[in-house]
């Protein structure tokens, strides 16, 4: 290892052979990481390693016998140990060990706290008593499908609204409360929910409770600031019109869910933002109800006492009515390929989206396809993907997959940023990249490269008050059990080449994917 402007080694360094995930952030890893960050941060590559032991040991404040439990000899990539090779057997041995011991650090059954309100909000809450402040995260079951024909954006438009003014403060008096101590509080719609996120220090969360409640349950949405937000959703159309990803993924929904309100933008279009009036948000409003809503929390206060606030806020919430979901045709399969070309003058660049239906997130296959599409399109630089697209052939800016799974539905998605000479190359490599794919079953080097990646990631995504509650959130939203954390490891472990493969042509045919292009014409 060479030191940035040393033309000189430096022994005890090259000792210290240490991986890092996030470079850019090592800087800060001693000062602020817990246990279960730093293992996500940097390992020592081999329990010989002395010199990097005694550093990790001292900044986990843990025993060299538990660090040995967690060294990269234990991760697949990492190939051999102190006496040579180390075999399958052992690898998966020390794996299992490394996994428990970060198990033991997750939030569980044991530290999550479930409860329901008397008008039927569901809370989840963590105690995260190494932070100073909360974090709270919220979602109703309405959104963009409630939208009626020709007003399609008003669930967006709404919710745009919630801070603009409630029967106890002004548009000013709210933002002055927020600003005055730090404090955070947002609205946005999406299709099937609308959802909150507010976090503040602990002495102000009664404030931030009670905002949130008079946002959602008694806002008055005053004339003046509709015309204001009006006008602003119509600029950011404007710029939609304009940006090739956005242009190509509006198109892209479009066709793979048809009319579908997966398939219909939920910041609506002009013609729809101009007719809705305040009778429209009024309305619209109507379909907030306290059934079924979702409110996660993590931070710095006591289980009990998170609940006698919420309760004391939320429980003064009294419903109107049952809030029914609309109901739409099932999603079909796509019979053919579909190819659209969106020009956009001015651009100097296209981009690509592509893709299919992927399984939804409730689904049996959704791990397989999870694990699948991080070897394809994610890991490193971009799985199988970014490394053919990008790095070998050079034909795009970025190049990668994504697997966006929903309640009831998903996308298989293959997006890339290019040069418009190349889009052609660039569409047919990633055919051929999806073929060899479906061809046969993962290598198990680089199936176990991502199971590692993933696993020793999860603790990453609980690092902060916000990731604990969105993961809470996703726990309760898609009934994935409060001991999700505790058995994630093994679920992801436990998946075949065989089962990604099964998975995989189920849902992914060449033959068959939605490909669309925006931006400026093929250069010949």
């Amino acid at each position: 290892m060479r030191l940035k402007g040393s033309s000189k080694k430096r022994p005890h360094l090259k000792r210290l052979n240490v991986r890092f995930s996030r470079p850019k952030r090592c800087s800060r890893m001693a000062a602020r990481t817990s246990p279960i960050r730093l293992f996500g941060w940097a390992t020592a590559a081999s329990s010989q390693n002395t010199t990097g032991m005694i550093i990790i040991c001292r900044v986990c404040g843990l025993s060299p016998a538990q660090i040995s439990r967690l060294s990269p000899r234990n991760i697949s990539h990492f190939k051999t140990g102190p006496s040579g090779p180390i075999s399958p057997h052992r690898k998966r041995d020390m794996m299992q060990n490394k996994n428990s011991l970060l198990q033991s650090h997750l939030p569980g059954a044991q530290t999550i706290k479930r409860f329901q309100l008397r008008n039927g909000i569901t809370v989840l809450v963590y105690s995260n008593m190494e932070s100073k402040s909360l974090t709270i995260i919220g979602m109703l079951a309405s959104g963009g499908a409630w939208d009626q024909p020709g007003k399609i954006g008003t669930a967006h438009f709404t919710a745009s609204m919630l801070l603009r003014g409630n029967k106890n403060s002004s548009f000013q008096e709210i933002h002055n409360k927020l600003e005055s101590v730090g404090a955070s509080l947002s609205f946005n719609a999406g299709v099937k929910n609308t959802w909150f996120q507010g976090r503040s220090l602990v002495k102000d969360f009664p404030m931030l409770l009670s905002l949130i409640f008079d946002s959602l349950v008694k806002p008055t949405f005053p004339e003046s600031y509709i015309a204001r937000l009006r006008n602003q959703l119509l600029t950011a159309l404007l710029i939609r019109d304009q940006d090739t990803q956005e242009r190509a993924s509006l198109e892209f929904d479009k066709v793979l869910f048809k009319d579908h309100p997966y398939g219909i933008p939920v910041d609506g279009y002009p013609d729809s933002i101009k007719n809705i009036n305040r009778e429209d948000l009024i309305k619209h409003h109507g379909t907030y109800q306290p059934q079924n809503a979702i409110f996660t929390i993590s931070g710095a206060l006591p289980i009990d006492e998170i609940e006698t606030l919420v309760r004391s806020y939320f429980e003064q919430w009294n419903p109107i009515t049952r809030n029914t979901e609309p109901v739409f045709p099932k999603i079909q399969p796509m019979p053919a390929e579909v190819r659209i070309y969106i020009p956009i003058e001015g651009k100097s660049q296209n981009d690509i989206q592509m893709g299919t239906l992927g399984p939804a997130r409730t689904s049996s296959d959704y791990y397989a396809a999870f694990l699948g599409n991080h070897v394809l399109g994610q890991f490193g630089l971009y799985g199988r993907i970014g490394k053919s697209v990008r790095n070998k052939a050079g034909l795009a800016y970025y190049a990668y997959s994504n697997l966006n799974a929903l309640p009831d539905v998903g996308s298989w998605e293959f997006n890339a940023g290019v040069n418009p000479s190349n889009v052609d190359q660039t569409i047919a490599l990633i055919i051929e990249e999806i073929k060899h794919y479906l061809d046969e079953p993962l290598q198990s080097e680089e199936l176990e490269n991502s199971k590692s990646h993933l696993i020793g990631r999860l603790p990453m995504s609980l690092e902060s008050n916000a990731g604990i509650a969105n993961a809470l959130l996703s726990i309760e939203r898609f009934n994935l059990g409060l001991d999700y954390f505790q058995k994630y490891a093994d679920r992801i472990q436990n998946i075949t080449p065989d089962q990604i493969l099964e998975v995989s042509r189920k849902y992914l045919d060449p033959e068959k994917l939605v490909i669309i292009s925006a931006g400026a014409e093929e250069k010949k």
